[in-house]
C-alpha cells in the first residue's frame, strides 16, 4: 500500500511539473499572417495575441508594420497590396502593442503566391525627400526593429549611385546594435564595410528641386536633420566614421527619373541599451545619387530607448555625458504624447521638470507638432500656438486651441495623428556639479489627470583625474627624521561628493638611530678585575621606497573641503645603513666600588650593510584637504598609523588635480 501512495505522488508531481512547463511556454506570443486574395489584389489581416491592459493606462492596442516582400511596405491594420509581378512573395509583419503587460509579439514570414497580376500598376509616389529614414517602432533592448532607407532618384537622367548607413554610436562604450538582416529587392550590392575615402570627384550643379508641400503625418516618424545638398563627400564620411562605430555601404543601378525604392535593415537592439533608457541614439545615411559626382546628402534618425512601447514618453540625449566636454554644449530633450480619448483634445499641457544643473532661462523649443506659432505675451488669442512658461523647477508647454483626435474617437483611422511632441534645447548651468539627475512630464489634456511619463536620466561618464602631489611625513618617534615624497593620484574626474582615489608615492627618508648599552666580562685567576665595555652606537639610515594607497574613500563637502580614509602600504626599494660603534673600556675590581679607565682597550668601529625590498608595513589613514577639492591646486594634512613601530606618521602635502 506505501509503495502505491509514492507511486501515485511521483506521477502526480510529474503532471504537475509538465503542467507547469507547459503555463510557462506559453507566454510566448506570436501575431499570425493572413490574407484573401480578392482579384488582383491581396488584402493582408493579423491575428494578433490578446492584449493585457496596463492598470491606469489609456486602452490597449495594436499598430502594424508590413513587408510585402517586393521593396513595399504599409502601416495600415488590414493593407490591400497589389503585386507588379508574378512570383512567390515571403510577407513580414511586426505588430507592436502599447500600454500591454505582455511580450512584443513576433511573426514569422508568410509565403504568397501570386499566379495573376493586372496589366498596368502604377507607382504610387510617396517621398517628399530624396532620401529619408523611419523606423517601424522604438528600440527596446533585445528587441528587432526595422529601419527603412527609402531614395528616389532627383536628377532627370538614369543614374549609378551609392548609400551608406551609419550606426553603433562611439560615445557609448557598448553597441547600441547588430543587424540581423538587410533586404533589397532592386539588385543592390551591400557590403559591410568601412567606406573607401580616396578619390576626388566632380560637383554637379544641377538644381535639387524638392517636394515642398507640408509634412504629413505619417512623416511624423521620419527625422531630417540635414535637408540640404553637400558637395565634399569625403568630409561627411570622414565625419560619420568619426561618430559611429560600423557602417554598411550600398551600391545600385539604374535608377529612373523620379523612381523611388526601399531598403530594409532589421536592427537588434542590444541587451546592453538597458542603461541607457530614455536615451536618444541615431543612424546615420549618407545619399550619392549619382556615383560620378560627390553631391551628396546626409540623413539622421533619432530614436529612443524604451522600456515599453508607450507613446507618453520622454527621452534626451544628454543620457551619457562627458563632464569636460559639456561645459558649452546644447543638449536636445523631447517629450511625446498621444491623446488616447473618445474626442479631440483643444489644450495639451505639458510639465517638464528640470533638474537644477541646466539653465531654464535658455530652454529653445525647436520642433513640436501640431505646428504652430508661439503664443504672444500680452493677450489671450484664438489662433493655435504654444506657450512656454517657468516656474522654479519645471518648464510647462501647453499646447492652445488645437485639434488633436483621439485615439478611440469616431473615424480616426491615423493612429499617427492622435500624436504629438514637443522637442527642446536646454544649456548647463554655469556652476553644475557632476551629479545624475532624472526628470518626469506631467501630460494633461483638457481637464483630465495628469499622465506621467517615464523618467529621463542624466549620467556622467567617470573620467579620470590624474593629480600630482608632493609633501613630507613627519615620525615623531624617530630621531633626526626627513622624509619627502613625490607621486601621483588617480580618481574619477571632478566627483560631486563621494568617490574612490587610489595613490602611489616615491619616498626619500633618512633618520638616526642611538643606543646605548654596556658590557661586563669577569676577570681571569691572574687580574682580579672584571672589564666593562660602555658602548654607543650610531646608526644613520637611508631608505627609497615606495607608498601605495591600492583604494581611499574621499567626500568633497563643498567645493573647498574634502576628508577622506583609507588604507596605506609602504616598503622600502633599498636601504643604506651606516653603523659607528664606540666603547669606553673600565677595569673593575671585585670587592671595591672603584672604576679605572683603561684607554688601551676602547673601541672605535664604523660598518656599512645594504639591503633590498625590505621593511613592508600596512596601515590606515585619515585626512583632510583644503583648497580645490574636486581640481586644481589643493594642500592637506594625513594621519597614517603603521601596524609596526614606528606607529605615528603625518603627512603634510599639496596637490594639483587635473
Amino acid at each position: 500500500m506505501r509503495k502505491t501512495i509514492i507511486f501515485w505522488i511521483f506521477l502526480s508531481t510529474s503532471f504537475l511539473s509538465f503542467s507547469q512547463e507547459v503555463k510557462i511556454d506559453t507566454l510566448k506570443r506570436e501575431a499570425k499572417i493572413k490574407f484573401e486574395k480578392q482579384g488582383n489584389s491581396v488584402l493582408f489581416k493579423s491575428d494578433t495575441p490578446e492584449l493585457y491592459q496596463k492598470a491606469g493606462a489609456p486602452q490597449a492596442y495594436y499598430n502594424y508594420y508590413w513587408e510585402f516582400g517586393d521593396g513595399s511596405f504599409s502601416t495600415k491594420k488590414e493593407p490591400k497590396h497589389t503585386y507588379k509581378k508574378k512570383g512567390d512573395y515571403d510577407v513580414r509583419l511586426w505588430a507592436t502593442n502599447h500600454y500591454d503587460n505582455g511580450k512584443t509579439p513576433t511573426t514569422r514570414p508568410k509565403s504568397v503566391s501570386v499566379r495573376s497580376t493586372p496589366a498596368d500598376v502604377e507607382d504610387k509616389a510617396f517621398m517628399t525627400e530624396d532620401i529619408q529614414l523611419r523606423k517601424n517602432r522604438d528600440p527596446i533592448p533585445d528587441e528587432e526593429i526595422v529601419v527603412v532607407m527609402s531614395y528616389k532618384n532627383p536628377k532627370q537622367y538614369v543614374t549609378n549611385g551609392k548609400l551608406y548607413l551609419f550606426y553603433n554610436e562611439k560615445k557609448y562604450k557598448a553597441d547600441n546594435f547588430e543587424i540581423k538582416d538587410t533586404r533589397s529587392y532592386h539588385g543592390e550590392t551591400i557590403r559591410d564595410k568601412k567606406p573607401f575615402y580616396a578619390a576626388q570627384l566632380e560637383t554637379s550643379s544641377e538644381h535639387q528641386w524638392l517636394a515642398s508641400h507640408k509634412r504629413s503625418l505619417q512623416d511624423l516618424k521620419i527625422t531630417s536633420q540635414d535637408t540640404t545638398e553637400k558637395r565634399d563627400l569625403q568630409l561627411s564620411l570622414l565625419e560619420a566614421d568619426e561618430k559611429y562605430r560600423n557602417s554598411q555601404s550600398i551600391e545600385f543601378e539604374n535608377l529612373k527619373p523620379s523612381e523611388e525604392r526601399n531598403i530594409f535593415f532589421t536592427l537588434r537592439t542590444k541587451p546592453e541599451m538597458l542603461k541607457d533608457t530614455s536615451a536618444i541614439i541615431s543612424v546615420r545615411s549618407i545619399y550619392v545619387p549619382d556615383a560620378n559626382y560627390e553631391n551628396h546628402k546626409v540623413k539622421d534618425l533619432e530614436m529612443e530607448i524604451v522600456n515599453s512601447h508607450d507613446p507618453n514618453k520622454m527621452s534626451s540625449n544628454a543620457t551619457v555625458m562627458n563632464y569636460r566636454l559639456v561645459r558649452f554644449k546644447t543638449f536636445k530633450f523631447k517629450v511625446q504624447f498621444q491623446n488616447n480619448g473618445d474626442g479631440p483634445a483643444s489644450t495639451v499641457q505639458l510639465k517638464t521638470d528640470i533638474p537644477d544643473m541646466f539653465d531654464m532661462s535658455t530652454i529653445k523649443i525647436i520642433d513640436q507638432y501640431p505646428e504652430c506659432p508661439t503664443c504672444p505675451d500680452e493677450a489671450e488669442v484664438r489662433y493655435s500656438c504654444i506657450d512656454t512658461t517657468r516656474t522654479e523647477q519645471q518648464a510647462i508647454f501647453t499646447f492652445k486651441n488645437i485639434y488633436l483626435p483621439g485615439s478611440q474617437q469616431k473615424n480616426v483611422t491615423d493612429i499617427d495623428s492622435t500624436k504629438g511632441f514637443v522637442k527642446y534645447t536646454i544649456k548647463l548651468k554655469d556652476d553644475f556639479h557632476k551629479q545624475k539627475t532624472k526628470s518626469k512630464t506631467a501630460i494633461i489634456f483638457d481637464k483630465n489627470e495628469p499622465i506621467i511619463t517615464n523618467t529621463a536620466t542624466t549620467r556622467f561618464l567617470p573620467g579620470i583625474s590624474i593629480g600630482a602631489k608632493a609633501g613630507t611625513i613627519l615620525s615623531p618617534d624617530l630621531d633626526n627624521h626627513s622624509s619627502y615624497f613625490v607621486g601621483a593620484t588617480i580618481s574619477p574626474f571632478k566627483s560631486y561628493r563621494g568617490y574612490f582615489q587610489a595613490e602611489l608615492m616615491i619616498t626619500a627618508e633618512s633618520f638616526d638611530e642611538f643606543k646605548k648599552y654596556e658590557t661586563l666580562k669577569p676577570g681571569n685567576g691572574a687580574i682580579n678585575a672584571s672589564s666593562l665595555f660602555l658602548y654607543e652606537e650610531e646608526s644613520d639610515i637611508k631608505n627609497f621606497g615606495i607608498h601605495l594607497v591600492p583604494a581611499s574613500y574621499r567626500y568633497n563637502i563643498n567645493n573647498f573641503l574634502a576628508v577622506g580614509a583609507g588604507l596605506e602600504l609602504k616598503m622600502n626599494l633599498s636601504q643604506k645603513i651606516k653603523n659607528k660603534t664606540e666603547a669606553e673600556h673600565y677595569l673593575i675590581y671585585e670587592g671595591e666600588d672603584i672604576r679605572i679607565r683603561d684607554e688601551s682597550k676602547d673601541i672605535s668601529e664604523t660598518s656599512e650593510s645594504k639591503n633590498q625590498f625590505n621593511d613592508f608595513q600596512a596601515g590606515a589613514f585619515a585626512g583632510f584637504n583644503i583648497g580645490g577639492a574636486r581640481i586644481g591646486p589643493s594642500v592637506g594634512a594625513r594621519y597614517v598609523y603603521y601596524y609596526n613601530t614606528p606607529h605615528d606618521h603625518i603627512q603634510l602635502y599639496a596637490i594639483w588635480k587635473f
